[in-house]
């Protein structure tokens, strides 16, 4: 049974009230214990699909990835609406919505596909009771972090990070929304031994999407055109998402992302936490990044 904490951290933000439950230590945007119970009893289904990540490892780039597959790359058809409302996120609650995401998930018709941050320990039980297909994304720590840090100074329901230095500390110690990264991917790679999980990498699909596209289509068992995979592929390129309007996050109220501060979709390249870690930020992740991973037989490239 997981330990709930009712921990409501509060910072006032544009006049936003931030508020994040415990659950055996790990922050969540969850507003009540009320609400975590209903998603920790959420029903799944066996047809159900779930993309699980750790926050900004490539959440909105593989959601329209299977948008797109599952549509027969149907461009159209993945422009209905932006990304937020097309797939619920198991454990958010938006202000924008009248009502929690869960509450849609459980009104769709199947198949579903549905999204969540949460670590392995924390999904709710029927999922591995239905033997639910999970895809999983994860991306290098460094990374991870840079975007992590911006996606705060821009989206208003998150703390402010105040400054890099400081989010890179929280960061460090796991004082952020959905625990420590290490943790994270560390449970879902142990995880994929006895579920049935696709584990991806940001970096992997970034360099060989073609590739990387294939091993979902296969786990999906679904069978494409070379011309609708090249299609998938260029619809869903950095570039081309970032002037989709239906994926940008543009179509948000600025009250809830500002794109003034930072564009949700910023580089999307590997690498570009050499901008931001000081040499000796640097020498310091390196030595800790050892000392968590050791064991783990989990790589990571930090640039491509």
């Amino acid at each position: 049974m997981a330990k709930v904490e009712k921990n409501f951290s509060t910072m006032e933000r544009s006049s936003t009230l931030f508020n994040i439950l415990e659950v055996d230590g790990i922050p969540l945007p969850v507003l009540s214990k009320e609400m975590w119970n209903k998603i920790s009893n959420f029903q799944a289904r066996p047809d159900d699909l779930f993309l699980v990540t750790y926050p900004k490892s490539g959440t909105t780039w593989m959601q329209e990835i299977l948008d797109m597959i599952k549509n027969d790359g149907d461009v159209e058809k993945c422009k209905r609406v932006n990304t937020l409302e097309r797939y619920p996120f198991l454990e958010v609650k938006f202000p924008h919505k009248e009502k929690p995401d869960l509450e849609i998930a459980l009104e769709m018709s199947s198949p579903r596909l549905i999204k969540t941050h949460l670590p392995s320990h924390l999904i709710p039980p029927s999922i591995w009771k239905e033997n639910c297909k999970i895809i999983y994304v994860a991306r290098n720590a460094k990374d991870c972090l840079v975007s992590f840090y911006h996606f705060h100074r821009m989206a208003s329901l998150l703390p402010d990070p105040q400054n890099f230095e400081e989010f890179y500390e929280k960061f460090m110690s796991g004082k952020v929304l959905f625990g420590s990264w290490f943790d994270h991917v560390k449970g879902w790679w142990a995880a994929k031994d006895t579920h049935q999980i696709l584990y991806l990498f940001y970096e992997d699909i970034k360099k060989d999407p073609k590739r990387e596209i294939e091993k979902i289509l296969k786990f999906l068992e679904k069978d494409i055109s070379e011309e609708i995979l090249n299609k998938i592929i260029y619809h869903t390129s950095f570039d081309v998402m970032k002037q989709n309007p239906m994926t940008n996050y543009t179509t948000l109220p600025t009250s809830i992302m500002d794109h003034s501060i930072s564009p949700f979709m910023r580089k999307g390249m590997p690498g570009d936490w050499k901008n931001y870690f000081t040499v000796a930020q640097n020498e310091e992740f390196d030595k800790d990044y050892q000392k968590k991973m050791t064991g783990s037989t989990l790589t990571f490239r930090t640039e491509i």
